[in-house]
């Protein structure tokens, strides 16, 4: 009986000694200062990707998208350089406290949108491909298949599909800015 017992008590000190190791493993450390968070960072919560990690992906794009220019278009650099340029000064906006109530009210409407095709996708109303296509818009998805194919072309060493890409790809460019500065008026 007494072994029993014994066995008892260390069984309960095991369980519970993890489970106060899992406990601390999960509250913030008070002596690791959190820092503060970049003017362009989001206080959205962790997730599995990084927003530092997403600004190092889009400057490597935007260092190989001038690259190609300079390659197959370099009459229009200075075009490609304003455009780009007027893009980040427009997500800094989008981005800047003045227009929180403005991103919220969208990112709600799209939420919205988005659950109401979930909907009509589970009821077989819409296919996948039109799910995805709807849900992202085709233009948005556009830019992003030129992009990868103006990539496939400059691997190829195809001038011409890669001058004619970078021109298609510098108009989605300018009407994404024009979209954005609709949004912010």
């Amino acid at each position: 009986m007494m072994f029993r017992f014994l066995i008892l008590v260390l069984g309960l000190f095991f369980c519970l000694s993890g489970m106060n190791m899992a406990d601390a493993a999960l509250k913030p450390n008070p002596d690791v200062k959190q820092g503060e968070k970049d003017a362009e960072e989001c206080d959205c919560e962790e997730r599995e990707h990084s927003h530092k990690d997403w600004k190092a992906k889009m400057e490597e794009r935007e260092k190989n998208l001038l690259a190609w220019v300079d390659q197959y278009t370099p009459d229009q650099k200075d075009e490609w350089t304003k455009v780009i340029a007027e893009k980040k000064d427009l997500r800094a906006k989008w981005l800047a406290p003045e227009f929180a109530e403005k991103r919220e009210k969208w990112k709600q409407e799209k939420m919205a949108k988005i659950q109401d095709l979930k909907k009509q996708l589970e009821e077989g109303k819409l296919t996948k491909e039109q799910f995805v296509e709807k849900a992202h818009g085709s233009k948005s998805l556009a830019q992003w298949k030129t992009f990868h194919e103006l990539k496939a072309a400059a691997e190829a060493k195809d001038d011409k599909k890669a001058a004619t890409l970078l021109n298609q790809l510098l108009d989605q460019q300018k009407q994404h800015n024009e979209k954005m500065k609709d949004m912010m008026k």
